[in-house]
């Protein structure tokens, strides 16, 4: 059974994946208002009870490149990457695997770090 994921990010979707629990306490609500500190600190709470699960590691790695820590980002991309994939629910129309959402998130960075020059 596919993660329930909110488009908390939804137009970094094609720059950067968001993922994530049905319920706010994952911080969708506060990464689609912009508020990233609270957002992070919601998720940082959040990893310490549930270590690894990649919705949060996505999210999470979402407001790190909102913020401009890509170094951060990519590795908590990397952590998603070093896990069994896990089928998510993108929308209520798509499922993405943690996988592919990662793989995008890197992509965007890199992208994003290469217009920069």
């Amino acid at each position: 059974m596919p993660l329930r994921l909110s488009l908390a990010v939804l137009p970094m979707l094609i720059a950067a994946p968001a993922a994530f629990a049905s319920d706010d306490r994952v911080a969708s609500a506060e990464i689609a208002s912009g508020n990233y500190a609270m957002a992070e600190a919601t998720l940082d709470a959040e990893l310490r009870i549930h270590p690894g699960r990649p919705e949060l590691l996505l999210n999470l790695a979402a407001v790190y490149s909102s913020t401009g820590r890509a170094a951060e980002a990519r590795a908590l991309y990397q952590q998603v990457l070093d896990q069994r994939e896990v089928l998510m629910d993108v929308s209520a129309e798509r499922v993405a695997g943690s996988h592919q959402l990662a793989t995008a998130g890197m992509r965007r960075i890199q992208n994003v770090q290469l217009s920069a020059r």
